[in-house]
């Protein structure tokens, strides 16, 4: 298999400059696209995996920081480590990812996530958007989303503004619910989305690849605490000629 790795929304060999704020580091990112990789099938159950000093040369990384990424995968219990003869991969069906709710993948399958944050500003609540939390304002992120540093789709988050009174952008994660939870004791515990077509807004960067006002896959995700209160209500516009949803049951 060949691997695409991209930090952030460039190709970065393993001596490059500082990774931009919020960026995961590079291990749990390796992590992160093995176990997505697994989940979308692309590695199977039992497949053995190329040895470690070709996997990082073709990932741009040092050996020491790739050993990282596999040990947690072993950790999670994706992987078996048999001395002298390689690493093999265990496919189970809960790997604890991160990106456990995140359902976009590229077309031929996985795709490593990264967000770049356009814009981050308190604003009272559009009267369109569903009716969530408890304060009249809510935190607006706008972000670029790429998959293995291919645009792949816009976001607009709306998170309540009973949580905090302001967010620092240099301090969002990429992965936004993780974000939630070591910074905000917020914890997403179930979510509801709703696919259909919308056009491309007009705020979106050139980058992106689509004109404001095409049509374009639209979702809407209303998302809730443990206690069932909705915290968050989501946007997502997706470009089908380079992603895909995917919901997997098991």
């Amino acid at each position: 298999m060949v691997y695409q790795f991209f930090l952030g929304h460039t190709e970065v060999p393993h001596n490059s400059a500082t990774p931009p704020p919020g960026s995961l580091p590079i291990y749990v990112q390796i992590t992160e696209l093995l176990v997505r990789d697994i989940a979308a099938g692309r590695l199977i159950d039992g497949e053995k995996l190329r040895p470690e000093r070709e996997m990082a040369e073709e990932l741009g990384i040092a050996v020491g920081t790739l050993r990282k990424a596999l040990a947690e995968l072993q950790n999670r219990g994706l992987l078996e480590r048999i001395q002298g003869s390689g690493n093999y991969v265990r496919a189970i069906s809960d790997p604890k990812s991160v990106y456990a709710m995140f359902r976009l993948e590229l077309l031929a399958g996985g795709g490593l996530p990264t967000a770049e944050i356009l814009s981050i500003d308190r604003l009272p609540k559009p009267a369109e958007l569903p009716a969530f939390g408890m304060s009249g304002e809510a935190h607006r992120i706008r972000r670029l989303r790429r998959l293995s540093g291919k645009p792949a789709a816009l976001e607009e988050i709306w998170l309540d503004g009973s949580y905090i009174d302001a967010i620092d952008p240099e301090a969002v994660s990429e992965s936004l619910y993780l974000f939630y939870r070591t910074k905000l004791s917020l914890w997403i515990a179930r979510a509801e989305d709703q696919i259909g077509l919308d056009q491309v807004p007009d705020w979106a960067p050139e980058s992106f690849g689509q004109m404001a006002g095409a049509p374009i896959v639209h979702i809407q995700r209303i998302s809730q605490d443990p206690d069932g209160v909705r915290a968050e209500v989501s946007r997502t516009w997706l470009d089908h000629t380079v992603a895909r949803y995917v919901s997997r049951l098991k």
